[in-house]
């Protein structure tokens, strides 16, 4: 069994105001997007877009942490926060979903890009071959909160984390760092600059890698969902399946279909 390494989660404080590792993973996420985005707007001289970069991120970032906060409510505690409706606006208080934050910064790419007559499906490629990196940081933001920890194990690797009780569990935010943050982000740079089949001048269809992502995000969430600790107050939801593997599947679904569209066109 390894020690969980006890880090404080406030890097630093000035009276009320303080510095969270978890805030931190976030910034360098959006900045990691923001630089790795500009670099490839350069290398493919997409001027239009260019002159709306700051714009659009503005709404990227709303499109997230709206639906990332929505899709909290409605996926995972509907019953509460019709109870509790002014609640909903608490998000300093925790409560964000990564697929509402998908479906959310989908919806304002899609927005913003038909308003300024942008390719939507260009500039989606660009930036989603770079979420990857704060997805992973994310992660380790968890860890270090001590947060969405795994289930219960006796491999030599398991943690005590401090509010996951006496038993060992496995450090699923660890896994998902690597494999939703690296790997991830490997596989989809690699591939975006790479030809498509086997004509060197064929280039892949605009909208796939949105597609991979959504496919290959879904599979390794499924997958780490089953040493990840189900949410105390739904647990697995249907068949043994727990709502981040529900949505994922659904996920998955909307990137094969997606796939076959843009291949087609």
């Amino acid at each position: 069994m390894l020690t969980y390494p006890e880090i404080d989660p406030v890097i630093i404080s000035f009276g009320i105001f303080k510095v969270r590792w978890y805030g931190l993973m976030y910034l360098l996420g959006f900045g990691a997007t923001y630089f790795l985005v500009l670099r490839q707007l350069k290398q493919f001289k997409w001027q239009e877009l260019a002159r709306q970069f700051d714009n659009l991120n503005l709404y990227l970032i709303l499109g997230v942490i709206l639906g990332g906060r929505l899709g909290y409510v409605l996926f995972y505690q509907p019953a509460y926060y019709l109870r509790h409706p002014l609640e909903i606006l608490a998000t300093w208080e925790g409560g964000m979903s990564f697929h509402g934050g998908c479906i959310g910064v989908i919806l304002a790419g899609i927005l913003f890009c038909r308003y300024h007559r942008l390719d939507f499906w260009k500039g989606a490629d660009l930036y989603v071959v770079t979420v990857p990196i704060g997805l992973g940081l994310g992660r380790i933001g968890n860890f270090i909160n001590g947060e969405l920890y795994g289930r219960v194990t006796d491999v030599p690797w398991g943690m005590v984390f401090p509010g996951g009780g006496p038993l060992p569990r496995h450090p699923s935010q660890i896994y998902e760092a690597l494999l939703e943050g690296l790997i991830l982000f490997i596989l989809l740079w690699s591939l975006k600059n790479r030809p498509w089949r086997t004509a060197p001048s064929r280039i892949w269809p605009h909208g796939s890698m949105l597609a991979l992502f959504l496919v290959a995000y879904g599979i390794i969430r499924i997958i780490v969902e089953f040493f990840r600790e189900p949410d105390p107050h739904l647990g697995e939801v249907l068949l043994g399946f727990t709502m981040g593997q529900i949505l994922s599947g659904i996920m998955m679904a909307a990137g094969l279909l997606l796939w076959s569209l843009r291949v087609k066109k």
